[in-house]
């Protein structure tokens, strides 16, 4: 028989001991008391799974007047469908007969208590700020982003959901875009989102903001307007824009030709200040020019404004379309950097001698004064949906006719556009390629073109 070993309890094995025993108490208490849940987070009812962003999960707010609300009413009319999009005009006081087709009015809380010291501004700028605030406390569920505009701000609807859906909807985010003028940036801010031109907060954030946004008020009473203090309270609480060229204050006078031919390839989401500028389309007043508009933008929304260039070989042009829009047609070959640069066709938005208000946050060039030397321009006439896609019709605008052009250009009377309705997947969304077209015929007075995808290796260019 082996012998019995003696087990001797020294300082070294008491201390293992301890320790094992200290471990398996640990994880009793652990399994037996569970640690407390962390404090809800701000993010209201929003569910945690990512399915995609509709109608239903934007809540507009426009900040609106007993006397602008109902004169205002065409522009609001062009993007507000009460079947299908959630709306509240903010204003002073309730106008008589209220038509049906308007957001419901919710009349603003007394702002009297709030100091207001920017002299000659206007003390209503603390009532449209506390819009943000008015909208969150109206705990309407399922929302996922508060947008805010004006009564003058017309939204294109689809084009901002596809745009707020590149976003996680339960972090915080402030989006938008600043003004045009490099003036009015100077003087409010390059970093704020203008609120004529609309931005949208993300939900959390707005219930955060909400509960602080009544002392920021207090703090900022000698700025101008609403938007700076929803920036500034939105800066202290450590959230920068994001910034989206879709949005568009229009910090601009007289003809948006310029603006609106040379788009961006990101959506087009907001106009503003519509009767500072001449109609959209000739021959219109502005609410018939929008509403022509809007015939496109039904047809394809994504598509609208969307500019593409191509280049008719056999009559040495080159041809700029801002789908629904416009088509402009050059005698020549024009390199396509510089048909994205804008044309000014408009004037500064301040009217006085300070030579900053004639500077811009876009690259320039200048709209010739000679008729020689302007492209012919055709614009749209009407669009029409089939099995066979989408064909626009654009005809010809004559102001002024060149004697020097061309006879093939001064012949040119009228362009189709055929293509598909434009469908962006989420890689495409972040990161937009520019479409491709062809001229593929064309006769003394019309011409054909289709709107396509590029080839991976394709160049836009008039290769000679």
């Amino acid at each position: 028989m082996p012998p019995i070993r003696s087990f001797t309890l020294t300082p070294s094995r008491l201390k293992d001991i301890l320790l094992l025993f200290s471990l398996l108490a640990v994880v009793y208490l652990t399994f037996r008391n569970p640690l407390p849940r962390p404090p809800p987070s701000d993010r209201g009812d929003l569910p945690t799974s990512s399915t995609p962003t509709t109608r239903s999960h934007i809540l507009f707010s426009i900040a609106s007047s007993y006397g602008a609300f109902l004169r205002r009413k065409p522009y609001i009319s062009l993007w507000y469908d009460p079947n299908s999009t959630r709306a509240f005009a903010f204003l002073d006081a309730a106008p008589a007969d209220l038509p049906s087709h308007l957001p419901p009015v919710i009349i603003s809380e007394d702002t009297s208590r709030f100091p207001y010291t920017f002299k000659g501004g206007l003390r209503s700028a603390i009532r449209v700020a506390r819009v943000v605030k008015e909208a969150v406390e109206l705990n309407q569920t399922g929302v996922r982003w508060f947008v805010f505009g004006d009564d003058d701000t017309v939204f294109f609807v689809d084009n901002l959901i596809k745009t707020l859906s590149k976003y996680d909807h339960t972090r915080w985010f402030y989006i938008g875009s600043n003004s045009e003028s490099y003036e009015q940036n100077m003087k409010h801010s390059f970093d704020m989102g203008f609120g004529g031109g609309g931005f949208a907060i993300s939900s959390p954030l707005a219930r955060v903001l909400s509960r602080v946004l009544d002392s920021c008020l207090v703090r900022y009473s000698h700025l101008y307007g609403s938007d700076a203090r929803i920036f500034s309270c939105l800066a202290e609480l450590g959230v920068g824009l994001t910034h989206e060229p879709g949005f568009h204050q229009v910090d601009l006078r007289g003809n948006l030709f310029g603006l609106l031919s040379a788009h961006p390839l990101s959506p087009l989401i907001s106009l503003h200040h519509l009767e500072a500028s001449t109609p959209v389309f000739p021959t219109m007043n502005q609410t018939q020019a929008m509403e022509h508009l809007f015939q496109a933008v039904h047809a394809d929304p994504t598509r609208i404004l969307q500019q593409v260039v191509c280049y008719d070989h056999t009559n040495s042009f080159t041809v700029s379309i801002a789908w629904g829009y416009s088509i402009q047609v050059f005698e020549g070959n024009e390199l396509l950097p510089d048909l994205l640069s804008l044309q000014q066709t408009f004037s500064p938005w301040r009217r006085h001698r300070n030579p900053l208000a004639g500077y811009y946050m876009f690259t320039m060039r200048p709209y010739p004064k000679d008729p020689c030397k302007r492209p012919a321009v055709f614009f749209m006439k009407n669009v029409k949906s089939g099995e066979d896609g989408i064909w626009s019709s654009y005809t010809r605008h004559n102001v002024e006719d060149c004697s020097r052009a061309s006879r093939a250009i001064n012949n040119l009377e009228y362009i189709k556009v055929s293509s598909d309705k434009l469908k962006l997947d989420a890689e495409q969304i972040w990161a937009p390629r520019r479409q491709c077209c062809d001229v593929s015929s064309s006769s003394e007075k019309s011409m054909v073109i289709r709107i396509r995808q590029c080839g991976n290796n394709e160049l836009i260019a008039m290769h000679l």
